[in-house]
């Protein structure tokens, strides 16, 4: 391994292990500044960081997998958010982390990807760059910098439910929902390749612990679709092929609710 590629390694690791850190000291600022005029982050083309996009990391012990594309993402889920504890400190992506603008961190998500989080409990939305990585929670899906997280509403009770959804840069590519709705209405596409995947791991015994606590919750067969990689296997857990998107998020909501968070619809 070349002194490069080790040290690329370590700055990584180090900059996961610094946003991962578990800590009761990070808060907002002591003065609550007025964030309402904040824009949203405005999307755009940029080169994949350096660093921050390893085809796989591990953080206390769960090995996660970095997504080719934000292509199609759309998943609903707990937000928490960040604010002074890292507040000046490098992100993931090599960015220097602004709790004041509208950033947020994800676990799988290419860095940099924007996405439009909702919040579900009050209709309010914000478009965020996603440049770091974490949070480091089983039950957490994204972290929102404070402004993003204030302007949601979610300062407050410190995590909300969100729906998240990936906001292409390129304005000649479709946007998510009509690639789900392409897909409907080709019949091959929808046989083959419209999934509600629950979950991604690194060994089987995992996955099928997974498939088989979903498996007693629900009617519709649940299978382990195995992803061979050059020096891996990714078990994917997952239920389809779906005949249509409204039946396979009424599953992902019903699942969503039994607290199988990780469920969302895949187009392959």
């Amino acid at each position: 391994m070349s002194m490069i590629k080790r040290l690329s390694i370590l700055y990584l690791l180090a900059v996961i292990t610094a946003c991962s850190s578990i800590s009761s000291k990070d808060s907002a600022p002591k003065k609550a500044p007025d964030v309402s005029s904040v824009p949203n982050a405005v999307p755009r083309d940029e080169p994949r960081s350096k660093y921050g996009n390893p085809s796989s990391y591990e953080v206390f012990g769960k090995r996660y997998y970095t997504l080719k594309s934000s292509q199609g993402y759309h998943q609903k889920g707990i937000a928490s958010w960040y604010g002074t504890k890292f507040h000046g400190k490098r992100t993931s992506s090599g960015e220097t982390y602004d709790m004041y603008a509208m950033t947020a961190a994800h676990k799988t998500l290419p860095l940099p990807s924007y996405v439009e989080v909702t919040n579900l409990n009050n209709g309010r939305k914000v478009i965020v760059k996603v440049n770091d990585r974490g949070p480091f929670h089983e039950d957490r899906l994204i972290d929102l910098s404070y402004s993003a997280a204030t302007k949601l509403g979610i300062i407050g009770k410190g995590t909300g439910y969100v729906d998240i959804k990936a906001v292409s840069t390129n304005h000649n590519s479709a946007p998510v929902d009509k690639i789900i709705v392409e897909a409907q209405s080709n019949p091959t596409a929808s046989k083959a390749g419209l999934f509600l995947q629950l979950g991604a791991f690194s060994t089987e015994h995992s996955a099928e612990n997974l498939r088989q606590k979903v498996q007693s919750q629900i009617n519709d067969a649940v299978v382990i679709a195995p992803l061979h990689k050059p020096n891996s296997t990714l078990y994917r857990v997952r239920v389809g092929p779906l005949q249509s998107t409204d039946y396979g998020n009424r599953l992902a909501s019903r699942l969503l609710d039994l607290g199988f968070n990780d469920a969302h619809i895949v187009v392959e």
